[in-house]
């Protein structure tokens, strides 16, 4: 049976802002504006009804006033202060007490509307957008007492709308409550993705450089021998101490005490020039050029090619801004410098560079062993960060995918595609 290809994708994850509490303000500021008109409406509607409409309307004229000054009071919880809210309710308060003054009786038993009417209700979901349900519980409990109060007895249709302002009141405090918990722990989750992926950055840097200055010492002290072999065993484990404490960052376990570069390192391959050294060759050349201006990707992979590299490129330049065609060029160096080092003595790579109209395509393959399954996962835990960081890291901060493809013993192909129109990739 022929084995199945060891297939590596990307997750990518997609984070998005929630706010809540915001809309509700906003809501909360036109039911309080629309509600003051209906309660005046009112008023004029059964202005004759009244036992003393003069003293009626003077209350609806300090509700107007009242509006017309603190509206934009409830637009945010900044501007809602508790002092604001505690007067807020005051006069509403106020207004459903001063009803049995100025209303006739039989209005009231036959259940007729108090003078704020539900405005009062506007007053008392403040408390709880503010402060959660308890506050919200608080207030609301304060205006069915002055609502009972003002009808002179416990009338089914009273208590019902005392308890309905209640739940509501409960219900959206509870929910704020929840729309908080849930904002702290996005903006922690979002601090912390954004601490990862520095480290994964500076994991990058170290792997493509001093990780493998590191590995080179060791290997050629060891073939040299003498004082070079002591050299080349310090150098071994300053890497595997930088391996340990780069995973230990990234929250990766750490590798097994003792373990020696040489443990995941096969010989140092075909003495071609290092995929290291052109890329950072490639790197200062794009640096030297304007940083507005997009660069030729074929210019920087161009120092690829040779003896046991080939490349194939479109005739027309292949252009991508500046940090995304560095940052491809560095994903396929790390690349080949896994193919140098894991594919042994006489494989060759082949590098094909595709330019499609909504992204730029990259193949890196060759003709090795490939590469057995759960390899990768055991050399992420190591601490060995090529694939994981230096390929995929890079692809992933451009927005971009980075596909591994290998079967044992038919060699391995890594798909590099960097989507255009990404304004975080220039």
């Amino acid at each position: 049976m022929a084995q199945q290809p060891v297939r590596e994708r990307p997750v990518r994850e997609r984070v998005v802002r929630m706010s809540v509490e915001q809309p509700l303000w906003r809501a909360l500021t036109g039911y309080r504006i629309l509600t003051a008109l209906y309660a005046i409406a009112l008023y004029v509607h059964a202005y004759g009804e009244y036992a003393h409409p003069l003293g009626a309307g003077a209350y609806m004229l300090l509700l107007a006033g009242w509006m017309a000054f603190s509206w934009r009071m409830v637009s945010s919880a900044e501007r809602c202060t508790k002092r604001f809210l505690i007067a807020d309710l005051s006069v509403a308060i106020v207004g459903i007490l001063l009803t049995p003054l100025v209303d006739t009786d039989q209005r009231i038993i036959d259940g007729g509307p108090t003078l704020p009417s539900i405005w009062t209700a506007g007053a008392v979901l403040g408390f709880a957008i503010k402060g959660g349900w308890r506050w919200g519980a608080v207030a609301s409990a304060i205006a069915g007492a002055a609502n009972i109060i003002e009808r002179g007895a416990f009338a089914q249709n009273t208590v019902h709308n005392v308890m309905l302002v209640w739940v509501a009141s409960v219900a959206i405090g509870y929910v704020v409550e929840v729309a908080r918990a849930s904002e702290r722990t996005l903006a922690r989750a979002l601090q912390i993705e954004a601490a990862t992926r520095e480290r994964e950055r500076l994991a990058r840097d170290i792997h493509d450089s001093v990780l493998q200055v590191l590995a080179m010492v060791q290997r050629r002290g060891v073939a040299i021998g003498g004082e070079a072999a002591e050299l080349g065993r310090m150098a071994g484990e300053q890497e595997v101490a930088l391996r340990t404490l780069i995973t230990s960052g990234l929250d990766r376990s750490s590798p097994p005490s003792g373990a020696r570069p040489t443990d995941a390192t096969p010989s140092a391959g075909p003495a071609a020039p290092s995929p290291l050294a052109t890329a950072d060759a490639a790197r200062e050349a794009a640096d030297a050029g304007p940083a507005c201006e997009p660069l030729d990707l074929r210019t920087l992979l161009a120092p690829f090619a040779g003896a046991s590299v080939s490349l194939a490129e479109p005739g027309a330049p292949v252009l991508l801004p500046a940090h995304a065609a560095t940052e491809l060029a560095s994903a396929v160096s790390a690349a080949l410098d896994n193919v140098r080092q894991h594919a042994g003595e006489g494989a060759k790579a082949f590098i094909l560079v595709e330019d499609e109209p909504d992204a730029v395509l990259v193949t890196v393959r060759d003709d090795g062993p490939g590469i057995p399954e759960g390899r990768l996962v055991d050399a992420e835990r190591e601490g060995r960060l090529g694939v994981a960081q230096s390929i995929r890291g890079r692809l992933r901060d451009l927005g971009g995918s980075a596909v591994l493809d290998s079967v044992p013993g038919q060699g391995t192909e890594v798909e590099l595609r960097v989507p255009r129109g990404r304004k975080d990739a220039s």
